[in-house]
């Protein structure tokens, strides 16, 4: 019980702060305040929208940026990693919401906390490198689609109708467009989404975002257009922490959401942490501390009526482009968030609702990296297919069974590549000492097959049929040198073809079987069978001069006259001693 705390200690004493992180913030703090006010502004419409379609309102998403991001930026394992609301996690709150309501969303949030702080201390954390390229690709794609159609209601202006699948409510709230249609609504998403995509294109360190936001507010208060909805009331400051949410008979059934949520935040969390490194030179985030740090965040980010969070990709690259030196940037973006719902909420509650959909919808449109899918559709048909697999189901189902999807297909595709480099090669007898003659007549009763690659269960019942054709022979080789790997089905598979063979009046000898390879087939009984009357040995040439006495012994050859024999490396060739 000491050793494991004393091991708990140690391991939670890894993950926390230390002087050195303090060190980075004092190296260069007026870059890192620069960064941080530049990535508050290009956060502020952002964390607006992410909350306001996450079905908990403006403030959620406010709260969420100005709590998580700053214990994020605090305990996380990247000092350039900005979190906060983001558009994959508002896919999968969506239907939370509507099944579970508020109170779930929050309590989901805390669950997957507390997973993301269990990963951490795990160290699973290296673990989420093994995703396939393809899967991320796909569900970026997927996600950034799901993003888009979300925005329909109130780009279009009609309230949202009510439902939890995205292309079902999009197309509920064109049907209502149709019946009372909303031209001011419209007119004001596409002119913000167009003035961010333009002015991004031409001038990318300029936070277009915010000034669109700020010219179509003051264009429907001058203009008076009621058309355009505005976001509404918002309070002045955080809320107290509390836990009222929680609802401990909701537990179990928050549980399957709870796990999709921590998956999604330690996914998109380490793989903005890693974007950030390959955009700098020298930085190299901590995976289980970036656990920590994402699990802190959404424990707390629900006391104070936030969504769960992660890191995000689009603030942490501003963040980086700005010339953040460390986590301080992060903090100041918090805390100038912070300032800015203290202070301006009044102010931010007169933006229209379609200002933000038009936000949301360049965020969209630049969250797909066209040459990137390009490049994948091109690298194998494999790829290609396991990227247009997990978007449609992104977009269709929902993210959680997109990425599984993936991955199990991802998985099947790499096991049928693998299964394919395992060969059964039928291999000419050696002839070492014999003659012509002598050679000859070994070769009418014995044949030799290398096995090359991995014989598992994808490829064994494949091997069986090839070793099951086997001609009219007396003694079959199987060389085993250049297994790579052979699992319990294909133990089992070797075992029934040394069997089948056996029947048939056929003798199976074996030469260079691994040390590691003896447990598996032993434990099914297969090593016994090849070792039956001494028929294993250390090289196929000392089972070519036991075969040949075999059959000596069994009248089908001749006896030869005594020869001096040296046994021959089962690898090199070369004769041994």
């Amino acid at each position: 019980m000491t050793s494991a705390f004393t091991r708990l200690s140690g391991r939670v004493a890894a993950l926390l702060p230390g002087r050195s992180d303090l060190a980075e913030m004092r190296r260069g703090p007026r870059r890192d305040l620069l960064a941080g006010l530049t990535v508050a502004i290009v956060a502020l419409p952002l964390a607006l929208g992410f909350g306001v379609s996450s079905g908990l309102g403006a403030e959620a998403g406010l709260a969420t940026a100005v709590v998580a991001g700053a214990l994020a930026a605090v305990f996380g394992g990247s000092n350039l990693q900005v979190s906060g609301p983001t558009g994959a996690m508002t896919v999968v709150l969506v239907p939370i919401v509507a099944e579970h309501g508020p109170s779930g969303v929050l309590t989901v949030g805390l669950m997957a906390g507390a997973m993301l702080v269990a990963l951490a201390l795990l160290r699973a954390g290296k673990y989420m490198r093994y995703v396939p390229a393809p899967v991320v690709e796909g569900f970026t794609l997927g996600i950034a689609c799901v993003i888009g159609v979300q925005q329909i209601p109130n780009a279009l202006g009609v309230p949202g109708p009510e439902g939890d699948r995205v292309l079902v409510v999009a197309w509920r709230a064109l049907q209502e467009f149709a019946r009372h249609p909303n031209w001011t609504a419209v007119a004001l998403a596409l002119a913000v989404a167009a003035v961010m995509l333009t002015g991004a294109r031409r001038r990318p360190t300029i936070p277009f975002s915010l000034l669109a936001v700020i010219a179509a507010t003051v264009v429907a208060q001058v203009a008076g257009l009621d058309a355009a909805r505005p976001i509404g009331d918002l309070p002045s400051g955080l809320p107290a922490p509390s836990l009222s949410f929680l609802d401990l008979g909701a537990l179990g059934s928050l549980l399957a959401p709870a796990v999709a949520v921590a998956a999604l935040a330690a996914l998109e969390s380490l793989l903005s942490a890693s974007v950030a490194d390959g955009m700098t030179v020298g930085q190299q985030h901590d995976p289980d501390r970036e656990l920590f740090g994402q699990g802190l965040a959404n424990i707390a980010a629900p006391l104070f009526g936030g969504v769960p969070a992660t890191g995000a990709i689009a603030r942490t690259a501003v963040n980086v482009r700005t010339g953040a030196n460390s986590r301080l940037a992060a903090l100041v973006h918090a805390a100038v968030l912070a300032v800015i719902v203290f202070a301006a909420a009044p102010l931010v509650s007169r933006i229209p609702l379609a200002a933000l959909a038009g936000v949301l919808l360049a965020t969209a449109i630049r969250m797909v990296e066209v040459s990137s899918l390009r490049a994948m559709a091109k690298a194998t048909r494999s790829d290609a297919l396991i990227l247009v697999l997990t978007a449609v189901a992104t977009l269709a189902l929902d993210l959680v069974y997109a990425v599984i999807i993936g991955l199990v297909v991802a998985g099947a595709l790499a096991l049928r590549a693998v299964a394919a480099q395992a060969r059964l090669d039928q291999v000419p007898l050696d002839r070492g000492d014999h003659s012509a003659e002598e050679h000859a007549l070994l070769a009418e009763h014995i044949v030799a097959y290398r096995i090359d690659g991995p014989l598992f269960f994808a490829a064994a019942h494949r091997f069986l049929l090839e070793l099951a054709e086997v001609a009219d022979v007396r003694v079959v080789i199987l060389r085993m040198s250049r297994v790579s790997t052979i699992d319990a089905t294909g133990a089992l598979v070797l075992k029934d073809a040394v069997q089948k063979l056996g029947r048939r009046g056929i003798v199976v000898m074996a030469s260079g079987i691994r040390p590691g390879q003896r447990q598996v087939l032993d434990s099914v009984g297969a090593l016994e069978l090849l070792c039956r009357d001494g028929h294993e040995y250390a090289s196929t040439p000392e089972a070519i001069h036991g075969a040949r006495n075999h059959l000596e012994c069994a009248g089908v050859l001749p006896p030869l006259p005594a020869r001096t024999w040296r046994p021959v490396s089962e690898e090199t060739g070369g004769t041994v001693g």
